[in-house]
């Protein structure tokens, strides 16, 4: 792991005397983990504190031990462990990574006293506050929001509570009354009734009944990448331009999660810009589909000043301007990416997506012109309501996409393809679809038939299907996913406390996800195909993002009716629920 180091830009070492030392894991390999810039981020905060050493720990390569990339330290020499959690998939690297360094999985398996070997765990980052229930077995606090507002209290608890000799529960208990955005799960105990609904969640006394979710509301530098790495997965120094998005697209939780939707000034993004070491010219801007002309002017006028060039995740169809192909032209981009995310126009409607197929076309259209000889498709299968009607239309929109942008690649002397990457729908808290079925089953056949085989089944013939009916059209590749090992994916994000048996199974014993289920007397239908009731009681109810499930189950009826519903305006709108209380925004 320490090779790594030797091309790393922005490494973070720090002498150990008189400093009480953190471990911060990011539960993947260093190429991705150097890539996220959550976690980046939150090492910078870490270190950024004089009486703190942080040292980072990620997943270790095959017959490598745990140790931190900084100094070569086991994970039981750090009396403090925080982690950073993006996506469901890396739930069973963390607890065995927690295993591996020596260190209890279950939280009310560690000794009352906080020390090296038996450390406070912390976990936060995106999955956490989005659903924290899987892994609250396994930690001692959670943070529900983003960092910067939370961890300097939070820290100085920690060091004010060690300093004192303050116990773990003492510790736990205090931190979740006096502090916004700090969950302690084993203070709240959860009941359930059949099927795995949730019948009540209780606190202890003298905490509050929902945790608040905290967030950032100014910057006055962007986030920036603070270590930069030849090895990184991205391989560019990242910028973000705001946080959330104003769309409301009925499947994403960024969309719900992190609102209201923050644009960050003009200034605040050059002044992260301004971050970037010399010889890193890449540059990756993220959040663009919230960018107005007016910031994508000083910006490309800033970047293209200093021949930089530019990258970008996925490009909106409707809002790719003159100043934006600009931008791509001059970075000399060969590949763009765009997501109708719903293979029919009438899908598009269904999740609020609202892109038209003259949209799409168009789209393709002024890329190819800009020099694009290579796009991208996002979409998805599995969405409520989608029939195989919808699929011809994907498939007739893949037909004419190639007769727009072909003969443009032509006339420049280049053969121009495309990539479809077609991803199965995961159902995820705090959207609107949290109450849909995994697979894209009707409610009432996903209640009826009791078993998650059939929805994975109809997602393979659906991916089969789409196979054989664009076999034949040249310079196009098709990427699936595997529907049984998304299935994985969708259990864990509305999963529950229950799962910690599986999870530890499946890190500790190397057992299968479906044998630890079978075994622990789980189903995956339970938890991604059943479909949820208007006044159900989730398990991540324990979590308060501002939002009314009145509005989300509202959102969720009109996307049966194809209805679309306008983007959010803060300024404005308060039909979510988030900005009719304005604590939810506390920094």
């Amino acid at each position: 792991m320490l090779s790594f180091l030797a091309t790393e830009h922005g490494t973070v070492r720090k002498k150990w005397t008189g400093r009480l030392a953190a471990a911060l894991i990011y539960p993947n390999t260093y190429p991705v983990a150097v890539s996220n810039l959550g976690f980046q981020l939150v090492y910078s905060l870490l270190n950024e504190h004089d009486g703190l050493v942080c040292e980072r720990f990620v997943y270790p390569l095959a017959n490598e031990p745990l140790r931190s990339l900084e100094s070569n330290r086991p994970l039981g020499d750090f009396p403090l462990v925080l982690t950073s959690v993006s996506f469901e998939h890396d739930y069973p690297r963390l607890i065995a990574m927690l295993a591996a360094g020596g260190i209890e999985p279950l939280a009310e398996e560690r000794a009352a006293d906080i020390k090296a070997g038996s450390p406070l765990v912390i976990m936060g980052g995106v999955a956490v506050f989005m659903n924290p229930e899987p892994l609250a077995p396994f930690a001692d606090l959670m943070v529900i929001g983003e960092a910067e507002p939370v961890l300097p209290g939070l820290l100085e608890l920690v060091r004010k509570s060690l300093a004192a000799g303050a116990g773990r529960l003492d510790l736990l208990h205090e931190a979740g009354a006096s502090l916004a955005g700090c969950y302690a799960p084993a203070l709240y105990s959860f009941h359930y009734k059949d099927q795995g609904i949730v019948e009540s969640i209780r606190p202890a006394p003298g905490l509050p009944p929902r945790v608040r979710k905290v967030v950032q509301e100014n910057m006055d530098v962007a986030a920036h990448s603070r270590q930069l790495s030849p090895a990184a997965e991205l391989g560019m120094f990242m910028t973000e331009l705001g946080r959330g998005c104003s769309r409301g697209c009925r499947f994403c939780a960024a969309g719900f999660i992190y609102r209201p939707p923050r644009l960050w000034s003009a200034d605040a993004i050059l002044a992260g810009l301004r971050q970037r070491p010399e010889g890193f010219d890449r540059v990756g801007l993220l959040g663009m589909e919230m960018a107005d002309h007016e910031v994508l002017d000083r910006i490309s006028g800033y970047l293209a000043d200093r021949s930089c060039s530019l990258s970008f995740s996925s490009l909106r169809a409707d809002r790719i301007s003159g100043r934006l192909l600009s931008l791509l032209a001059g970075s000399h981009l060969k590949s763009a990416a765009i997501a109708p995310d719903g293979c029919s126009e009438r899908l598009r409607r269904v999740i609020n997506k609202g892109l038209t197929e003259k949209d799409l076309l168009a789209a393709a259209q002024s890329l190819a012109e800009a020099g694009i000889v290579h796009l991208k498709l996002y979409v998805m299968i599995g969405l409520p309501t989608e029939t195989e009607t919808d699929l011809d239309e994907l498939i007739t929109l893949i037909h004419r996409l190639r007769e727009r942008i072909l003969p443009i690649g032509r006339k420049r002397g280049r053969v121009t393809g495309m990539t479809l990457s077609v991803n199965s729908f995961v159902p995820k808290p705090w959207t609107p679809f949290q109450y849909a079925s995994f697979g894209g089953q009707a409610a009432a056949r996903a209640a009826a038939c009791r078993d998650e085989v059939e929805a994975v089944m109809a997602l393979k013939g659906k991916i089969r299907y789409l196979r054989r009916k664009l076999a034949g059209v040249a310079n196009l590749r098709m990427k699936v996913d595997r529907p049984e090992v998304v299935l994985q994916q969708a259990v864990f994000s509305r999963g529950d406390r229950r799962l910690a048996p599986v999870l530890l199974d499946m890190a500790v014993r190397g057992l299968s996800f479906k044998r630890s289920m079978r075994a622990h007397g789980l189903t995956a239908w339970e938890y991604a195909v059943r479909p949820r009731q208007e006044d159900e009681l989730f398990c991540w109810d324990v979590i308060d993002h501002g939002l009314h499930k009145e509005y989300l189950w509202r959102e969720y009826l009109k996307s049966a009716r194809g209805q679309l519903t306008t983007a959010c305006d803060p300024g404005r709108c308060r039909r979510c629920g988030v900005c009719n209380e304005p604590e939810s925004v506390t920094a």
